[in-house]
């Protein structure tokens, strides 16, 4: 089987506040201890160099937590031990999340100085009223300022997460907020709908969020207003600019390899022989510091073959433009025939669609993709 592109994700998993809606591996802390857990990384990494199997990496993305939490110097010393110890593209696609809270024009200069290509910037809402109901550690204020802080520092590549659907929040709301990101003409929109996640403070104490008609009404305005300015939808919630997908989300969705990094990082990894392989990090960060060099991983596991068109699907019909049967085959190392008689039934019930080679989600199929996705799985309907 053909080894997929490898990317590498690295999770910094510290924020200034947890937040509400949060499920994330994300911790609060006042004091970031980033000399000692870079050292950590950077031995988490050499301790899957044989997971490399000779490719170099093609997208890197540090996320969390708030990785701006970091200093400057921090993520410099980062990247340039990275690079000496496992060979980057030298189109690498390099993204880190920030927060408007701890936005800075000198840090944000910094980054790109330090190799950093793309901005992630968790606006969420532009309304102050929103902000303190989804217990955001930053005002509009502050978000605005993010992004001048991004645009001065020379990205020309930057995201601007928002989320829609959110307490009370009206149709006219929705807009609002879409309008106001939009008018900063960023190269990518991650635009999500506000769900509620088990183990969380809003799952104890729910909101008041828009009923199923509102949710529709948003998503369906929204979706006109993007297309309408020049973002084409890729994925379920992301949208953007000619040329400017995010290559290393991408590449999960086309279920290439990546390592993970950092306390609670996933990883998949591909090998020539077929086998399919995910690992997770320790979680929580002090158990992962305190871990002795090889013993960073607290599970993994060996997909079966009976799973694995199952985690293919769940992950490439996200995209808008799906996949192709040659795809799955170079991907999972086994034969499209194994689901023909399955695909044949979802395309009749027009939920997925084929066209030669080429298989995608119909937009009744986007709409009940969790069900059509399900049924891939051995346990499915």
């Amino acid at each position: 089987m053909p080894l997929p592109p490898l990317g590498l994700y690295i999770h910094l998993p510290w924020c200034e506040r947890k937040c509400p809606y949060c499920d994330f591996n994300s911790h609060e802390t006042q004091r970031v201890p980033e000399e000692q857990y870079r050292q950590v990384l950077l031995q988490d990494l050499r301790d899957d160099m044989r997971l490399r199997q000779g490719r170099e990496i093609e997208t890197l993305f540090i996320g969390g937590g708030t990785p701006s939490l970091f200093s400057a110097k921090a993520i410099s010393l980062l990247m340039r031990e990275i690079a000496q110890i496992i060979p980057l593209s030298p189109n690498l696609e390099a993204t880190m999340e920030a927060n408007p809270g701890s936005a800075e024009a000198a840090k944000f200069a910094a980054f790109k100085e330090a190799g950093i290509t793309r901005l992630s910037l968790g606006i969420q809402s532009f309304d102050d009223t929103q902000l303190r109901a989804l217990g955001r550690a930053h005002t509009s204020d502050q978000a605005h300022a993010a992004i001048a802080f991004a645009q001065s520092a020379g990205f020309s590549s930057f995201n601007l997460d928002l989320m829609h659907g959110l307490p009370k929040q009206t149709l006219h709301g929705a807009e609002a907020d879409l309008r106001v990101a939009i008018d900063y003409k960023p190269a990518h929109l991650s635009w999500y709908q506000l769900t509620i996640e088990p183990n969380t403070v809003f799952n104890k104490r729910p909101p008041l969020l828009p009923v199923e008609d509102e949710l529709a009404d948003i998503q369906q305005h929204g979706e006109a207003l993007l297309a309408a300015n020049g973002y084409a939808q890729y994925e379920v919630s992301a949208y953007s600019k000619a040329g400017f997908n995010c290559r290393h989300n991408r590449n999960y969705w086309s279920f290439g390899d990546y390592l993970g990094i950092g306390a609670g990082a996933h990883s998949k990894i591909s090998f020539p022989d077929g086998r399919i392989e995910r690992y997770t990090k320790r979680r929580q960060p002090q158990d992962y510091m305190s871990a002795v060099p090889g013993h960073f991983v607290s599970s993994r596991r060996t997909l079966q073959r009976s799973e694995v068109t199952g985690e293919f699907m769940m992950n490439a019909l996200r995209l808008n433009d799906g996949f192709t049967l040659s795809q799955f085959v170079s991907r999972t190392g086994l034969e499209a025939t194994a689901f023909t008689s399955k695909l044949e039934s979802l395309c009749a019930r027009e939920l997925l669609e084929r066209k030669g080679d080429s298989v995608k989600a119909t937009d009744l199929g986007r709409r009940f993709l969790d069900s059509v996705v399900a049924e891939f799985f051995p346990d499915g309907p």
